[in-house]
């Protein structure tokens, strides 16, 4: 829980009262959750305009216990729930409730809540959630990408990106991407045809044209990529305010647009993710992994900028 904005210290682990459930709602006992880029933001207060949802000052009462993505088992279901049943394995996303870095969670049995395929554990779920979903929407429901195009993905090693990369594939486009060198096996090895190191190289002078350039990071700009995309092509970004505008003025323009947004309802992507995962065809790559006691060194971690996929925080002990 955090009560100010500011670094990783500001969060405290504390006793709370257990949530009580409506008659529509369920209560996930969970056990695992992540800490991702974009929460780390929220517990700054970053970007400035996204205090207009999380507090002005100091965050409101609704946003002060962060975790986006859960997995768990439903230990309480209102009278009107018809999807769930007690004791079902269950992962998912909170949306703007966030809360799944705590031992229960409350949220609408029509929330963005799927069951868990058999073969994935609760750490391997939670570390599914956001960044195969987010990608899902900017690749599938944004850019439409079809077989044979060809797609970009910056940041290529993260949360969001080691996703991209496979989901592209999945969707039969030709994959490059761009990470650290470290990491080109690794990404190299998720399906991507090229891998660009950003320390020695520079992506546009590769040559290349893309349908789509992916940026889960936050690490570039339109005017920078606008000559690598072909005449039709995307530029998708998962940040910044400007893109909004730019998304407006390029879609008036005609010729490569910017396509943005948020998706907030994700049970199509969590439909399709559920599938690939139970076909066992996605990797699901786990930087580190902390105990709850230990979360304020868990998002020390991830405000390093370093991490490789994902940090999965565990919560409680999992059922024998």
């Amino acid at each position: 829980m955090f009560h100010r904005y500011g670094p990783p210290e500001v969060l405290s682990v504390v006793d709370v009262p257990t949530p009580v459930v409506r008659d529509s709602q369920v209560l996930i006992r969970v056990h695992a959750t992540t800490v991702t880029s974009a929460e780390c933001g929220m517990r700054r207060g970053e970007p400035r305009w996204g205090r207009v949802i999380l507090g002005p000052v100091r965050p409101r009462r609704g946003v002060r216990v962060l975790g986006l993505e859960f997995a768990g088992e439903v230990v309480e279901a209102g009278r009107s729930v018809g999807r769930f049943r007690v004791g079902e394995r269950v992962f998912g996303f909170t949306g703007f409730a966030v809360g799944a870095a705590a031992e229960y969670l409350r949220l609408p049995e029509r929330a963005s809540i799927a069951a868990m395929p058999a073969n994935v554990g609760f750490a391997q779920a939670a570390a599914t959630v956001d960044g195969f979903t987010t990608a899902w929407y900017f690749l599938r429901d944004l850019a439409d990408l079809q077989p044979g195009q060809r797609v970009l993905v910056i940041g290529a090693s993260g949360s969001i990106g080691t996703y991209a990369v496979q989901l592209a594939r999945h969707l039969g486009a030709v994959v490059h991407g761009v990470c650290s060198g470290r990491n080109a096996e690794l990404v190299t090895s998720l399906g991507a045809e090229r891998v660009y190191d950003y320390t020695v190289e520079d992506f546009r002078t590769g040559g290349e044209r893309y349908d789509a350039v992916f940026d889960t990071v936050g690490r570039s700009s339109y005017s920078a990529c606008r000559p690598v995309l072909a005449p039709r092509g995307s530029y998708l970004p998962t940040t910044g305010l400007a893109n909004n505008a730019l998304a407006l003025w390029t879609a008036a323009r005609g010729g490569p647009r910017v396509r943005t947004g948020m998706s907030v309802r994700k049970h199509a992507a969590l439909a399709a993710l559920r599938e690939l995962l139970e076909a066992d065809k996605l990797q699901i790559v786990i930087d580190r992994a902390y105990p709850l006691e230990e979360i304020v060194e868990a998002h020390r971690y991830v405000d390093g900028g370093h991490k490789v996929g994902n940090v999965v925080v565990t919560v409680t002990d999992p059922p024998t």
